[in-house]
């Protein structure tokens, strides 16, 4: 089984990105099932029920989320109906759902506490879902939308050999350390971004020196120019749930 995980989408050039992009990645490489972060696809910031329709019809099949996913409102009535994912650790009786079942994979979204705010926590989240559900699928595959680098890790090790991926997500800049834990669980520390490569984290550049040389907070506008969809590429043995290959994909939008 061949699943694409596709790094932090941003805003209207990522989504045109993917939409140009993503048919002609999925048939070249065969690719099962496609997971997409969504939670910067409406101007950079937040979810709405278009943009993430767009994703879909591209070829995504489970979106996830992170801290971003309550900025719009309007998606939230729809959480519980559209195939898209919020962290599965934010307190319990939020609307959405933390994890889904597509045929035989199971999708589940964390969201990190370190430099983040007051979630619950990620590990123990993930060991009652791992507890809990039944059947199980065998093959996981987990967004880790986390800032720090060192939870990630720690979270990949502590997860090793119980689902097929950790793939994180959230800092919008790839890493390079992608590879397979000694138990069979394919990791990346994170994906990267689909969204404009002259910016910073996918915003405008002068806006974000900006702010830093005058700390006023203001709503960034997303970059302009070219555009770099990031992924990985990941191939899990779909009996066993072992991952067996993790491999990076980066494809420029042209014209």
């Amino acid at each position: 089984m061949l699943i694409l995980a596709i790094g932090d989408v941003i805003g209207r050039p990522g989504r045109r990105a993917m939409t140009k992009l993503l048919p002609g990645i999925i048939q070249q490489y065969g690719v099962d099932l496609v997971i997409a972060n969504a939670e910067n696809i409406a101007g950079g910031i937040g979810v709405t029920p278009a943009t993430a329709e767009e994703l879909l019809r591209a070829g995504v099949n489970v979106l996830t989320s992170g801290n971003h996913i309550w900025a719009e409102k309007e998606i939230i009535p729809l959480l519980d109906e559209m195939p898209i994912l919020r962290p599965l650790n934010y307190p319990p009786g939020l609307p959405g759902r933390g994890y889904l079942v597509t045929g035989q994979v199971m999708v589940v979204n964390l969201i990190g506490r370190t430099f983040m705010n007051n979630f619950d926590c990620p590990f123990r989240a993930m060991d009652a879902l791992l507890d809990e559900i039944n059947p199980k699928p065998a093959v996981v595959i987990v967004d880790f939308h986390a800032e720090a680098t060192s939870e990630k890790m720690a979270l990949g090790r502590y997860l090793d050999g119980r689902v097929s991926a950790v793939l994180g997500t959230h800092t919008h800049v790839g890493t390079i350390d992608a590879q397979l834990l000694p138990h069979g669980t394919a990791y990346v520390t994170d994906i990267g971004m689909t969204g404009p490569v002259d910016s910073v984290i996918g915003d405008d550049v002068e806006a974000v020196i900006r702010r830093f040389l005058t700390i006023i907070p203001h709503r960034l506008s997303v970059g302009r120019g070219k555009v770099l969809l990031n992924a990985v590429l990941v191939e899990i043995d779909e009996t066993s749930g072992r991952a067996v290959d993790i491999q990076r994909i980066s494809r420029e939008e042209r014209g």
